[in-house]
């Protein structure tokens, strides 16, 4: 993998978007480990998106007006669900030192759904990755699965950076109940943005 690929791939993970929200919400809201299992759901949905891109179901995306708008409003409908759930304090962000632990299942099966209902991340690998592999090449399919593999785990090591950073973070602002309800609020309208951007997507 040149030096190229890794910076980029590095700058594209660093940006902002639900599985980093969704990850920094949680590990606020529930704790570091809480945290690492909601990393752990969202690497696991990447990996996922690898192997739809690579079976050719981005292709499917861009040629399937109903399915791509199906899955994008199944995608929309989740966050806005999210986002009311932040809000009410019982989502990702329910910020009690008591409160109701979910299970390491639910915390990834959670991630894994944000992340899947996303019709945008399959077409991202079809047209990502093919840029750093030289025209012609024989090994093409085997550099492509190697290409995915390191962003599948520059993925998670990115998200464990945003995980630490937050849970360094938790134990400042945990006894502040104006802070904890203005993160909630600020979560909550990230969940509700990001619904709306994925709601104007187009195939």
């Amino acid at each position: 993998m040149s030096p190229e690929f890794l910076l980029t791939a590095f700058i594209v993970c660093l940006a902002p978007g639900v599985g980093i929200i969704y990850t920094l919400s949680t590990t606020l809201g529930r704790g570091l480990r809480a945290g690492l299992w909601a990393v752990l759901g969202c690497t696991l949905a990447t990996a996922v998106h690898l192997g739809f891109a690579l079976a050719g179901l981005a292709a499917v995306l861009q040629t399937s007006a109903l399915l791509f708008t199906t899955i994008k409003y199944l995608g929309v409908a989740y966050l806005l669900w999210m986002a009311w759930g932040t809000l009410q304090g019982s989502g990702a962000l329910q910020v009690q030192p008591d409160a109701t632990q979910r299970s390491p299942l639910s915390l990834i099966g959670r991630g894994i759904l944000l992340n899947i209902l996303n019709p945008k991340l399959p077409m991202f690998f079809v047209a990502f990755l093919p840029q750093f592999i030289p025209a012609g090449d024989p090994h093409a399919t085997a550099l492509l699965v190697q290409l995915g593999l390191g962003f599948v785990a520059m993925t998670a090591a990115v998200f464990l950076l945003y995980a630490l950073a937050a849970g360094w973070l938790r134990s400042r602002v945990l006894g502040s109940e104006r802070a904890m309800t203005w993160m909630r609020r600020a979560f909550a309208a990230s969940f509700a943005a990001l619904g709306a951007r994925l709601a104007f997507e187009r195939a």
